[in-house]
């Protein structure tokens, strides 16, 4: 079972489960098979969230993600696209836990486009998250322990940051041509026609709602 929290929406005050820790308890008490979800949308401004996947990777209850970007309220921006480098801070974290390997941890997207195509959208989100993830990779380990016990704090700064500013795009384009993948996905979607079919066969349908 995967808990997910919420800070607001539809309710503020009344959410039965508005935060990391009350998902955290509910998970203790439901036993092994229940962990909590990260919404990367869905805390007070300046949350530190890497710091709450740090700790709930440790306690082995982190279950997965939902990415995306908050700006406005949440769920509306792609992943990355608000603070890439926070992006960066929760796959170092995951990284660093094991989380791409022997964790289980389930990554998936939860965004709601209104401006962007959606599907593009969709694109640029599993590219950025990417992108982060090959960046966290790279991170020094070694060096970042060492800064960290000497109470170096520019130190591994600067240990992340050479990590951060390093252009992994041809690195990830390499990888996509070994699995047979087009190297540019947001080029290969534009060349596949789909955007403009999809247009043409919703030509005379109906609206999608809620029913109201």
């Amino acid at each position: 079972m995967l808990l997910e929290y919420k800070l607001f929406e539809p309710s503020f005050y009344t959410m039965d489960v508005p935060d990391w820790g009350t998902a955290y308890v509910h998970c203790v008490a439901l036993g092994e098979q229940a962990k909590v979800v990260v919404d990367t949308g869905h805390h007070a401004p300046g949350t530190n969230i890497e710091f709450i996947v740090a700790l709930l990777l440790r306690a082995d209850k982190l279950g997965g993600f939902d990415f995306n970007s908050r700006f406005y309220a949440d769920d509306d921006l792609m992943a990355g696209a608000a603070d890439p480098f926070q992006l960066f801070r929760i796959m170092y974290e995951v990284v660093a836990a094991g989380g791409l390997t022997e964790r289980g941890v389930a990554f998936m997207l939860d965004q709601c486009h209104n401006i962007e195509p959606k599907i593009p959208g969709q694109i640029r989100s599993v590219m950025n998250v990417q992108e982060a993830t090959a960046k966290a990779l790279l991170v020094d380990a070694d060096a970042l322990l060492a800064a960290q016990q000497a109470g170096d704090v520019l130190g591994a700064n600067a240990v992340l940051m050479d990590a951060y500013n390093t252009d992994v795009r041809p690195l990830l384009a390499d990888v996509r041509t070994e699995l047979g993948l087009d190297p540019d996905p947001m080029a290969a979607y534009a060349r596949s026609g789909y955007a403009e079919k999809i247009v043409a066969d919703r030509v005379g349908g109906q609206q999608a709602g809620w029913g109201a």
